[in-house]
């Protein structure tokens, strides 16, 4: 009973004395929200993580930097796998951050806008360079054909009915009244090889000093290239006035009247070398002098140096 009792005091007055060779340290418990956490309740799932439990556990220890690694990764990988809805279908990089596609752009605004501005520059150059090609070669066309003119000679004149009498006119005046009825044969030429022309022609006149007794008009018409063609124009004047003029106009005893007269006229000519955007337009008066017997009925043949061509 003694030695039991002896044993107690030695073992209480030794143990303040001695220190405790391990003291126990507090635990301290971290709440993270576990995998399963996440998914299904969060109230009501814990995950404790001690701290420290010896020295060899403390902060300083390289086992504390991997566990909160860890953590961490379970954390944020357990945040990708919900929201992306799959378990390992990224793709993850060296320090097990999924990898996502990014979209890079080809430069700054200011470059993309410097871009479409030359792409706009080049197209307008493009387009100004065609323009003044095409207008070089439409003026080089339409210099070629310039001297491609068209060549008209007057033939003949044929007379079919030819009077000079005494009359009135509308207001009852008495002068000399003429009447004429007459075809006028021309010949027109396009010398052009490559293109075809449209001839036309001002009213054309026969005048008795400078009073138009009788006249005619050429109808229009298109001639190709490289051709000849007889044309035939019918003069007509009906019981036309002459007032002061027809007083020197003599009838002959045998009722011969011998009148001169003067054809004058133009010829239009107008080729379509490109269409319309190159076009080629000369126009040639003419003057023929000639002298009319009313006793004849054979045609007045035209020399060629008869008519002043200008």
């Amino acid at each position: 009973m003694m030695l039991s009792t002896k044993s107690e005091s030695d073992i209480t007055s030794l143990a303040p004395s001695s220190p405790s060779r391990s003291p126990k340290r507090p635990v301290y418990y971290v709440q993270s929200p576990s995998r399963d956490s996440h998914d299904g309740d969060k109230s009501s799932s814990m995950h404790a993580t001690p701290m420290s439990h010896s020295p060899m556990e403390s902060p300083s220890h390289p086992s504390f930097g991997r566990h909160s690694r860890n953590s961490s990764y379970s954390r944020f990988s357990g945040i990708f796998r919900s929201s992306s809805g799959r378990k390992g279908g990224r793709k993850r990089n060296d320090k097990g951050w999924p990898e996502c596609n990014v979209i890079l752009e080809e430069g700054s605004y200011d470059e993309l806008e410097d871009k479409a501005f030359m792409r706009r520059f080049q197209v307008l150059i493009a387009l100004f360079s065609f323009v003044l090609l095409f207008t070089v070669f439409c003026l080089i066309i339409w210099g070629a054909s310039r001297p491609y003119k068209a060549e008209i000679t007057v033939k003949s004149l044929a007379v079919s009915n030819f009077y000079v009498g005494e009359g009135s006119d509308f207001s009852g005046v008495a002068t000399k009244m003429l009447t004429f009825n007459g075809s006028l044969r021309m010949s027109v030429y396009n010398p052009a090889p490559l293109f075809g022309i449209h001839v036309s022609s001002t009213p054309i006149n026969l005048e008795y000093l400078e009073i138009t007794v009788a006249t005619g008009q050429l109808k229009k018409y298109y001639q190709p290239r490289k051709s000849r063609r007889s044309v035939l124009v019918y003069l007509e004047g009906t019981k036309v006035p002459l007032y002061g003029a027809g007083s020197s106009i003599t009838i002959s005893p045998n009722g011969a009247e011998v009148v001169p007269f003067t054809l004058q006229f133009e010829i239009h000519s107008r080729g379509d070398v490109v269409g319309k955007l190159v076009r080629t337009r000369h126009r040639k008066r003419i003057t023929c002098p000639v002298t009319i017997d009313s006793t004849s009925t054979k045609p007045i043949t035209f020399k060629k140096d008869s008519c002043t061509y200008s």
